[in-house]
């Protein structure tokens, strides 16, 4: 087998902003493989978060050597971007080389159309009022948080301008307990109806003694299934990235075992094009919350990108991946 990585940006339709920073461009790594004639390609998204760079994450492709397959590849990469777009890639190799899609290996029913979040970016309430409003037409929300007292403002700022849209929140670590029991109540009233990672990974414990009024999502907290027994008592979903599981394998592993714990499931993005969620598709069949608005997000996106429409984002076409 041949491994190439590539950096290849994609420019941000407007300048997207969290609790951690913000940014106009999406720095993808894409990765080919190519075995026999066939070529299976994939895309990680290197986060700072996790101590990802464009530079690190290739030198850990760049690094592998010899004959591997993905269950392999468990044991020769972490958890992380650059397992994710190794994996992806030796999914789609493989479906191109047996003339089926990923989902028939898989032994998954062919992937149907999941309605999205759409992410408004963290600003003030006013601006965030006018995004709100902007895209009151879209079925469900997703509020990112984590700017201190001002997120009350926020949020019914947000509501105010979509009325009738379901909400979710991401707070992106951003919160304190004290900040999280006086912002739960306020989301419970204006009908929010789960909060993603209200508290820092590494302080989530505190949620043991909060009083969880709405549902709480774990991000940060939950990156594969190693990960599942730290949840226990502080959360009641599991968002999964599959630049956090390091690819399909694990990601629909993680699923498997959120659902048999008792938690429901998200299924997640970093800003990225349509070849990094379109395995994320797989995964979200039937997930309390699907999260995969990366493509809606950009300016410019792949060739033959994911189909958005009213039922939701579909699963790729055979040009895409897998």
């Amino acid at each position: 087998m041949e491994i190439t990585v590539t950096p290849d940006i994609f420019k941000l339709a407007q300048v997207f902003t969290i609790a951690r920073g913000s940014r106009t461009e999406a720095k993808v790594l894409t990765v080919r493989i190519s075995d026999k004639g066939v070529t299976g390609w994939g895309e990680c998204v290197p986060y700072a978060r996790y101590g990802e760079t464009l530079e690190s994450v290739t030198d850990q492709i760049n690094g592998l050597s010899g004959a591997f397959d993905r269950e392999t590849l468990l044991d020769l990469l972490p958890a992380g971007a650059a397992r994710n777009a190794v994996d992806c890639a030796l999914w789609d190799l493989q479906a191109k080389q047996a003339g089926k899609r990923v989902w028939e290996l898989a032994g998954l029913p062919a992937p149907k159309p999941e309605i999205t979040a759409y992410t408004l970016s963290l600003d003030t309430p006013e601006k965030m009022q006018v995004q709100a409003a902007e895209n009151a037409f879209r079925p469900l929300l997703k509020t990112k948080l984590g700017g201190g007292e001002e997120d009350v403002a926020r949020i019914e700022a947000v509501r105010r301008g979509a009325k009738d849209a379901r909400i979710i929140v991401d707070a992106n670590e951003g919160w304190t307990p004290e900040l999280y029991q006086t912002l739960a109540p306020v989301l419970v009233r204006l009908g929010v109806e789960m909060v993603e990672q209200p508290l820092p990974a590494g302080a989530d414990d505190a949620l043991l003694e909060l009083e969880r009024v709405l549902p709480v999502c774990a991000d940060e907290s939950c990156h594969d299934s190693a990960s599942l027994p730290h949840l226990a008592g502080k959360y009641d979903m599991a968002n999964i990235k599959l630049d956090k599981t390091g690819g399909l394998t694990e990601a629909l592993r993680l699923r498997d075992a959120s659902l048999a714990a008792g938690y429901k499931v998200m299924v997640g993005c970093m800003v990225g094009s349509s070849l990094a969620m379109a395995p994320a598709t797989l995964v979200a069949q039937g997930a309390a919350v699907t999260d995969l608005d990366g493509p809606l997000l950009l300016a410019q996106d792949r060739p033959e990108p994911l189909f958005f429409d009213e039922f939701g984002v579909h699963g790729p076409s055979v040009g895409l991946w897998g």
